[in-house]
């Protein structure tokens, strides 16, 4: 097992929320304004991972900045009226609270730390960097590792990064962090054992086990 932690790193969408109905209204209002055909909420599952920064280019091309507009406000327009916590997270969030914290998100900052005011939480985290807030985006190791700074730690397996996805588990890696697993990964294929160093089957597992350590000092 890896080391226990001296501070906690979370993914936002998908591992402590789900915001996924607004993002879906976001890209689907720039399909349409591009003549493209929609997207299902199971394709947006398999395809949402980077930033609009790194993957509107390869969908609009060279007008990309027109649909992130296009996307960014028809997000903003929705996401607070049905942005709702994932089963678990306030009594995970709850129990790491001993902790120092942080997110690091490839959703857009100032969506991003908006979400956590709506939600009351952006007082558990001491920062939150989404997509834009760095020089580059997750899996990049930028924002990790001013997240990083924020908490007061270097790299280490003694600080765990939390996320359900491969492309989280590879930004762990790549910041010299341990990734965690939140749920099984079914939504992206299945994220092979080897890529995650631990893995928890929800908020409530994760949750349990740091109350253990808080226990045991």
């Amino acid at each position: 097992m890896i080391p226990p932690p001296r501070a906690l790193l979370f993914d936002w969408d998908n591992t402590l929320v789900d915001g996924w109905p607004a993002i879906l209204a976001g890209l689907n209002a720039a399909f349409a304004a591009f003549g493209l055909p929609p997207w299902d909420h199971g394709r947006m599952l398999r395809e949402v991972r980077r930033s609009l920064r790194e993957s509107f280019p390869a969908i609009f091309g060279a007008e990309w900045e027109r649909a992130r507009d296009i996307f960014t406000a028809e997000v903003r327009a929705v996401h607070l009226s049905v942005l709702r916590p994932l089963e678990g997270a306030e009594v995970l969030l709850e129990a790491a609270a001993r902790w120092p914290l942080a997110v690091v998100s490839n959703k857009q900052g100032p969506i991003l730390r908006r979400e956590a005011e709506h939600l009351g939480w952006a007082r558990r985290f001491r920062a939150l960097f989404g997509a834009g807030d760095c020089a580059a985006d997750k899996p990049d190791p930028a924002p990790m590792l001013a997240a990083l700074a924020a908490v007061g730690q270097g790299a280490s397996p003694a600080v765990w990064y939390v996320g359900d996805t491969r492309l989280d588990m590879e930004a762990a890696r790549r910041a010299g962090v341990s990734a965690v697993l939140l749920g099984d990964g079914a939504h992206d294929g299945g994220v092979p054992a080897e890529l995650c160093d631990a893995r928890f089957a929800d908020g409530h597992a994760l949750a349990a086990y740091l109350r253990r350590l808080d226990k045991h000092g």
